[in-house]
């Protein structure tokens, strides 16, 4: 059996929600919108395919940390913008806490000799 390789860009299970919420503090956007910040922002490194983000942002409304509703876009496209909800950004708060926590338990690891 082969070894799976990461690929550059990968994410670690759990991150892409917490990169979404992120994305929508700033203001309401359409999904394409939200995966070319996460690509800029993260200078290129992560980059957010299409076929786990909508589902992905389906997900967080249903679970009521987005609303949206239907608007154009740049190009004068319909598109639909999400907007984090109360409930989004105290959910950002919670996980943003934690990512501090792991990350900075998994670099005093990797620190030690």
């Amino acid at each position: 059996m082969k070894d799976k390789q990461k690929s550059p860009g990968d994410l670690l299970q759990g991150t892409l929600d917490l990169l979404i919420l992120k994305s929508l503090a700033r203001g309401s956007m359409h999904g394409y919108g939200v995966a070319e910040w996460i690509h800029q922002t993260s200078e290129d490194v992560l980059r957010v395919e299409e076929g786990a983000l909508y589902p992905a942002l389906h997900r967080l409304e249903l679970r009521g940390l987005l609303s949206s509703e239907w608007g154009l876009s740049d190009n004068n496209r319909r598109a639909k913008y999400y907007a984090l909800t109360a409930a989004g950004l105290k959910q950002l708060a919670q996980e943003t806490e934690y990512w501090r926590r792991m990350s900075g338990a998994v670099a005093r690891i990797l620190q030690t000799a």
